[in-house]
Formats: C-alpha cells, sequence, structure tokens
C-alpha cells in the first residue's frame, strides 16, 4: 500500500494511473457524507504533502466526501488526470484554477491579498477541458503561467543579489521540483532552503548564516530549523512576502486584469469564482457592494476557506470572523451565488477536509454541499451537453437564477456514472445528451 501511494504522485503519468487502477481495485471505501472539498492544490502547482491529481482523488474517496475539486495556480495541467480518476473512483469532481489578478475597481484598496491594493486572487471554475493551442483561450492562460514565471524569475534575481555564498538558478534549482514546469513560491523557498544547507553542510550551520542575512536572532532561527514545515514559512516571509528580502511591490501590470481573466473563463464555459479572504480589509469589509461589482462583470459563484473564519482560540476574534462569514455568506445567497468551500492543501499538514463536525460550521454543511452540487452539476452539464451553468440560453429557460441553480443541484447529487455510461454520453449529440440527463434528473440515477 506504501508503495503504491507513493506511485500515486510519481511524476511520470503511467505510473500513477496503474498505482491508481491497482488501489482502486483492493480499496473498500466508506459510505459518503455530506462533507465537500472544492479547493485543493496539487503537485502541478503546489500541494503541502507532494500530492497528485491522482492521490488527491483517492484520499478523498476513502474519506467519503460528496465532492471534490482541485485548483491549481495558473494552470489546468491537472484537468484530464482529475476527471479521469474520479471517473474511475465514482467521485463527483470538478477542477478549477486560482491566480491574482488587477482589480481596476478596488486599485486604490486592500482585497485579499495584504498590503496589496487591487491584487485580487480570483477563481476559474468548473472546466472540463484544456483549451485548444492556437485559441484565445490558450494564449489568455499561457500568459498567466508566463507572468508567473517573469515574477519568479524576478523574485530569485532580488533575493540572490543579497546573498554571498551561493545562488538560486531558476531552471536548475527550482523548476526540476514540479512535474510539468509551474513552480510556485514554496517550490522556491525549497530550493533555496536546500542550496543553504548543501552549501553550509547541516541545517544548523544554514540557519546561523540565515539569521546573519536577516538579523534574527541567531538561537531562535537555529531552533526554528529544526521544524523543516515551519521553517519553510519562516525562510517564506523573511525572502518573499511583503517586507521579505526579494519582494517587491506589484503595480496594475504585474497581474493580469480581471476582466481579461473573467472573458477567458467564459470562452471556455467555466465559471467565474470570487475568492474571499476573511472580511477584515477595507476591499472585503462591504461583501454586498463588492459582489454586485463581480456579478455585474460576470461572475457566477464564489469561493470561501472556512478554516479562516472559525478555527481560532481567541473567542472575540472567532466571534468577529465568524460573523464576518455570516454575513458573506447571506451576500452571495441574496444573488444567487453557489458558495464553494475547501481547505486548500497547499501548506503541509492542513486539514483534508473544513470543520464540518464543529458547531461553528454546522449551519453551513447544507449550503456548502449545495454549492459543490452545483459545480459538479456545471461540470456534467458542460462536459456531457455543452450546457454551463452560466449560459446565456439558460437565462431563457428559467425563471430565476435559483430556479437554474436548483436543477444544475439536482444533476451533481445524481450518483456518479458507470464508465459505459459516460462514453455513451459523450458520443451524443448535446440536445440528446441535455434530454438524457434531464431523464436521470426523473430517475434519480443515471
Amino acid at each position: 500500500m506504501s508503495d503504491l501511494l507513493q506511485a500515486l504522485s510519481s511524476f511520470s503519468p503511467n505510473e500513477r494511473r496503474a498505482a491508481l487502477e491497482k488501489l482502486a481495485a483492493e480499496t473498500v471505501f466508506p459510505k459518503e457524507n455530506d462533507y465537500v472539498n472544492m479547493h485543493l492544490h496539487t503537485f502541478f502547482s503546489y500541494n503541502g504533502e507532494g500530492w497528485s491529481p491522482s492521490r488527491i482523488a483517492f484520499e478523498m474517496k476513502k474519506l467519503g466526501l460528496f465532492a471534490a475539486a482541485i485548483c491549481d495556480f495558473d494552470v489546468l495541467q491537472g484537468l484530464d488526470e482529475f476527471i479521469s480518476a474520479t471517473d474511475l473512483l465514482k467521485l463527483r469532481s470538478a477542477v478549477s484554477f486560482e491566480s491574482r489578478v488587477f482589480f481596476k475597481e478596488y486599485s486604490e484598496v486592500e482585497i485579499n491579498s495584504p498590503g496589496e491594493p487591487g491584487v485580487f486572487y480570483f477563481m476559474g471554475s468548473g472546466f472540463t477541458k484544456v483549451p485548444e493551442a492556437g485559441t484565445h483561450a490558450a494564449s489568455v492562460l499561457a500568459d498567466m503561467l508566463e507572468r508567473s514565471h517573469s515574477r519568479n524569475r524576478a523574485v530569485i534575481s532580488r533575493i540572490n543579489a543579497k546573498l554571498s555564498d551561493f545562488t538560486l538558478d531558476y531552471d536548475k534549482d527550482v523548476l526540476p521540483l514540479t512535474p510539468d514546469k509551474n513552480a510556485t513560491e514554496r517550490h522556491i523557498i525549497a530550493a533555496y532552503n536546500a542550496k543553504a544547507v548543501s552549501t553550509y553542510g547541516s541545517e544548523e550551520a544554514a540557519a546561523r548564516k540565515w539569521a546573519a542575512i536577516f538579523g534574527t536572532d541567531v538561537d531562535e532561527t537555529v531552533a526554528k530549523a529544526k521544524d523543516y514545515n515551519k521553517f519553510n514559512e519562516f525562510l517564506r516571509g523573511k525572502l518573499i512576502k511583503r517586507g521579505g528580502i526579494g519582494y517587491a511591490q506589484p503595480t496594475s501590470e504585474t497581474f493580469p486584469e480581471l476582466d481579461k481573466v473573467i472573458g477567458f473563463i467564459l470562452e471556455c464555459g467555466g465559471l467565474p469564482v470570487s475568492a474571499w479572504l476573511d472580511g477584515a480589509s477595507q476591499g472585503e469589509a462591504n461583501p454586498r457592494e463588492q459582489l454586485a461589482c463581480l456579478a455585474a462583470k460576470g461572475v457566477a459563484a464564489v469561493n470561501i476557506i472556512p478554516d479562516r473564519n472559525w478555527n481560532f482560540k481567541d473567542p472575540e476574534v472567532k466571534a468577529k470572523k465568524l460573523a464576518a462569514l455570516i454575513e458573506y455568506v447571506l451576500a452571495a445567497q441574496e444573488l444567487d451565488l453557489p458558495i464553494f468551500v475547501g481547505t486548500e492543501a497547499n501548506k503541509p499538514g492542513q486539514r483534508l477536509v473544513d470543520g464540518f463536525d464543529g458547531i461553528e460550521l454546522s449551519p453551513f454543511v447544507h449550503t456548502f454541499k449545495e454549492g459543490a452540487a452545483i459545480m459538479v452539476g456545471h461540470t456534467r452539464m458542460l462536459r456531457f451537453a455543452g450546457r454551463a451553468l452560466n449560459a446565456p440560453e439558460n437565462d431563457n429557460e428559467y425563471r430565476s437564477k435559483k430556479e437554474r441553480n436548483a436543477y444544475y443541484a439536482k444533476v451533481g447529487m445524481l450518483p456518479c456514472p458507470e464508465q459505459a455510461t459516460i462514453d455513451a454520453l459523450l458520443a451524443m449529440d448535446n440536445a440528446k445528451a441535455e434530454a438524457a440527463i434531464a431523464d436521470a434528473v426523473r430517475r434519480g440515477s443515471f
């Protein structure tokens, strides 16, 4: 089992598939529950445990989740693998990407990227295929990845300029840490950490050198280095994040424009999705105003990481965060925007499922499951029948967005189809597939 689990995150796609098929055949999975995780990064951007889309699909199925979705930074590289894996495992699923964009209407205030006015974490969800080469959508996606590479090279250059004994080479030291050349800040930090240890001969010697570079207490820095994951977060703060030696304040040109990214998502049949942090910034202080602006641009849903809004020891902090969460949920519901939730999984040790058992989130379990069902329903309708949740023709077919959402949720609630049914639906034209899905909704199964 251990070898197979390790093979699930091999950089070889063939090894991953072979391991998944063997594990799927040998594993007895638990009964399905009401919990979801619709925001999981894979190793195609950065996963805290180094997990591939196949490993994530397997682990979520082992937890008995109702549904799961992956969400990588700036790429859709895990799309085909995740959909194929979840088809095999019979797990409801969806695929998203996440990026940072520039939100011009909020250019003067912080939104959900602390200390960076106008910079906005944003998502596209419900993709069913990667844009074809040569299309406008493919060029926008390629530009997002290239901007990421440019930012990475620039931050490494700034950090290297402050180091005396060693430097990092992006192509040689960082990109090999990834399966398909999409490096993130955390890959850069892991590479700096490894290079320092290699240069100075031990973790302690490297920590002492870092203390000299940062001007931090030597003993405290050495103590931090004993926990690899926490030390990487410490290095990230000192090297890359705001105030770090490699940080540069972004401008309106650093990230793509929000409107351009929304256009790309819509071109692909996806759902533009607003990401929310915790309501503490000026840009998030009035969720109704912000969401009205975004809905007018075509935003069709919202994403929340609930752990940021309930998991606090201080009761006053928890009460304030929960109040902001409730306000945001109500604002989204007033606009009939489905709510997708997840834990990200982009740091070691993060929850695989948020705290649905706790009293803090128990009032929202139905809302979060319904949001997941709508995303799955959208994915199924787009994949088989070419009809996205936000398709213009739905404005005429349904009396309201609420009615439309309810139907797509029913599609998403259907048990997963057999592979023969999937193949048959894919072979149908859109009209026949849509009729077949409608029949399935009436029956309660494919």
